[in-house]
């Protein structure tokens, strides 16, 4: 009897230690493979599914979660450059259950058909984006558009070209505008285009000091990843870096540098700015200054400025920006009803 719970206990340990030994082997030498699966285990604990749609031979892939039709608009998620749908995890983390949202890969990005630069340029990735509304039936009722970034810049483009889709928009720190205020991220871009081949980019990083060097750039509260996760990060990376050099090279070129510059005055949904408050020019992606530019264009729009917080607002406080973005959703429904009522 004992001898046979001693094997018991000895196949128990066995069956134990197989994962354990996995996932130290992992750690120490797939990293990357790790993070991913990190993030599989996070989308399921959410219960974000990720599916794939379909306009003619291009695919996106995209998360969801919840249905529409709820007593509030659907949510739909741009990321930034060279981030993934992944990157809105711990915001969808605090939204209601009962929300509905999606998350797409931007074209190119992740699970998305990579074609060409004409694909990546702004104007090009909003067609793309709105194609993929369409082949999920987003367009049936009007929705609400949420972009960072680069995803900001084609959001706001987006909401110009497509007002009746919408319910409304949230522009999270966006490229694509006049800044009065330039960053010292601005000024090296203006490096690079005299010299695209010999410039790093900063967003493009090598090298585990450029990923923490770019972590810096975009935080204002430094983020100490253990190295092994720093190397998990780069893995990833590295192998799109060719991709991402040239979406970079075609968003900051002439037709897409200003793109919600030369289209916001086109934006009649209601908007909302949520930008980081914190000064630091030597860190800045973006200047804070463009929130003024917008709330000029256009005054009806909300603007909120976060203290304590950098370029990625999303990945250092989204508990906050979370609650602005579901306080702003009622905010525009009742606001709706009354010019109802008064009409």
């Amino acid at each position: 009897m004992e001898l046979g719970l001693g094997k018991t206990l000895m196949l128990a340990g066995g069956v134990l230690v197989v994962p354990v030994l996995a996932f130290i082997t992992s750690f120490l030498f797939r990293p990357g493979a790790l993070l991913k699966a990190y993030n599989w285990f996070w989308r399921r604990r959410l219960g974000l599914v990720v599916h794939y749609s379909h306009h003619g031979s291009y695919r996106y892939c995209y998360s969801s979660r919840g249905t529409p039709g709820g007593a509030t608009p659907s949510l739909l998620l741009l990321h930034g450059f060279s981030a993934t749908k992944d990157m809105w995890l711990p915001v969808v983390k605090y939204l209601p259950s009962d929300q509905h949202v999606v998350c797409v890969d931007m074209p190119g990005h992740e699970g998305t058909s990579r074609t060409g630069v004409e694909d990546y340029s702004i104007q090009g990735q909003v067609t793309r984006i709105s194609q993929f509304v369409q082949s999920i039936g987003l367009d049936e009722r009007p929705f609400h558009l949420i972009g960072t970034s680069m995803g900001g810049n084609v959001a706001g483009v987006y909401a110009a070209r497509y007002p009746a889709h919408l319910s409304g928009v949230t522009l999270i720190c966006p490229a694509g505008l006049v800044y009065p205020t330039d960053s010292e991220f601005i000024s090296r871009l203006r490096e690079l285009e005299k010299n695209p081949q010999e410039e790093s980019i900063p967003l493009i990083p090598t090298t585990p000091q450029e990923l923490t060097d770019m972590l810096r750039l975009c935080c204002h509260t430094p983020i100490n990843f253990p190295r092994q996760v720093l190397r998990g990060l780069l893995d990833n990376r590295i192998p799109n870096n060719g991709f991402y050099r040239e979406v970079f090279m075609e968003i900051i070129g002439e037709k897409s540098r200003h793109s919600l510059q030369e289209n916001m005055h086109l934006i009649t949904a209601p908007l909302q700015v949520i930008w980081g408050k914190e000064d630091q020019p030597i860190l800045q992606v973006l200047d804070v200054s463009g929130a003024a530019v917008l709330q000029a264009a256009l005054p009806h729009c909300q603007v909120e400025l976060l203290d304590g917080c950098g370029h990625s607002v999303a990945l250092e406080q989204p508990r906050k920006v979370t609650k602005l973005i579901v306080d702003f959703l009622p905010a525009r429904e009742v606001s709706d009803d009354n010019a109802k009522k008064r009409s």
